[in-house]
């Protein structure tokens, strides 16, 4: 939030007195208190040497309370930081840092995340790093071999999604692989059966502010359960969202967000729509055409895998639709109306044409390719 700018006035010295009990000045910090916080900035000066492989720039803790007992005190603070040269903006993260006092000093004793905050991958072990052409990836726990692999597959994903998406957008890729499931659910702060079966997932805000890089997180158990051409699907996937992050609101259907990434990664492949939709293909031949476009909730995981498989082919073969019928330009002229303009507005302008239309062009579309 940007500081808010005050002109200076002149005030008596009494009234300026009064303004400031009433507006509740901060209490005067005491002498130890200032010492934690300068042990915690002495500390903090640089990242520890267990981390010196990672790109990082911009380390700092910013301490916003301090908690003490006797000898031991906590304090409570905000890390900041960048991956150097995939950082647009910094990542900030909520930490404890906990000390003891020695011989009349304090010292650092170790730090963890905060309650309720989420952890760092270098909170779960010693972290590994690859350096790709496109793409930095940070594994604990995993081959080098593996995550060699992952970043050759991330050097061949980010051209592909940078073929797809015109737009302005970095280029580049950062992944993170944990060590299990569990580990990738500890990351994302949800439950790990979420993630059961998938390859990866990208995390990051929508919209055009600056913000960190988007990470990719791998899944290594789904990862493991991929073809190769799986493997380039699911990561270019991820890296076409990425790319269109800054393209994408709240008012981008998410049929359109899923098709887009789908689209971009079996652009160029030979998957053909019986490969590649098959659960769709069973449902249209028993006669169950969807009566709409999938809908947000139809992308939710932990339920029915069938419903979910539908949902992200019916989505896939609707961006497929539009390119091949008004053009690649077309369908990602939709993808950025999507994210500024109501969807009806969205739909005539990239395509000429309102949203019932479409629906009724992509169950015909279906029908046709699924007879």
């Amino acid at each position: 939030m940007p500081p808010v700018r005050r002109s200076p006035v002149r005030v008596l010295p009494l009234l300026l007195s009064v303004l400031l009990a009433g507006c509740g000045a901060p209490a005067p910090r005491d002498g130890a208190e200032r010492d934690v916080r300068a042990a915690v900035a002495d500390w903090s000066r640089m990242p520890p040497a267990e981390l010196s492989g990672i790109p990082l720039e911009g380390w700092a803790y910013e301490v916003s309370a301090v908690r003490r007992d006797g000898a031991a005190a906590t304090a409570r603070a905000e890390l900041r930081y960048r991956l150097s040269g995939y950082d647009a903006a910094a990542a900030g993260t909520a930490r404890e840092v906990r000390l003891s006092r020695d011989g009349g000093r304090w010292h650092v004793t170790g730090d963890r995340p905060a309650p309720g905050a989420l952890p760092q991958l270098w909170d779960q072990g010693p972290v590994a790093v690859v350096r790709g052409a496109h793409a930095l990836v940070l594994g604990v726990g995993q081959q080098a071999g593996t995550l060699s692999e992952i970043a050759a597959e991330a050097d061949r994903a980010v051209p592909a999604a940078d073929a797809a998406w015109p737009g302005p957008w970095p280029g580049r890729a950062v992944v993170l692989v944990p060590g299990s499931l569990e580990r990738m659910a500890e990351l994302l702060g949800r439950p790990a059966a979420e993630y059961r079966g998938m390859g990866a997932v990208t995390t990051g805000r929508v919209g055009a502010a600056p913000a960190p890089a988007d990470r990719v997180v791998v899944n290594p158990q789904g990862w493991g359960e991929l073809s190769p051409a799986g493997r380039g699907v699911v990561l270019t996937h991820e890296v076409t969202h990425v790319a269109t992050r800054a393209a994408t609101t709240e008012t981008t259907p998410q049929w359109l967000s899923e098709g887009f990434a789908d689209w971009a990664a079996y652009r160029g492949t030979p998957a053909t729509p019986e490969q590649a939709a098959p659960a769709l293909a069973r449902a249209v031949r028993r006669g169950e055409v969807p009566g709409e476009l999938p809908r947000a909730q139809d992308f939710a995981f932990g339920g029915d895998p069938e419903a979910l498989a539908r949902a992200y082919e019916g989505a896939w073969l609707a961006c497929r639709l539009i390119a091949g019928r008004w053009g690649e330009a077309a369908l990602v002229d939709l993808y950025r109306r999507a994210g500024r303009e109501p969807w009806p507005a969205a739909v005539r302008g990239a395509l000429g044409m309102d949203p019932d239309a479409l629906t009724k062009d992509w169950q015909e579309a279906l029908r046709a390719e699924f007879r």
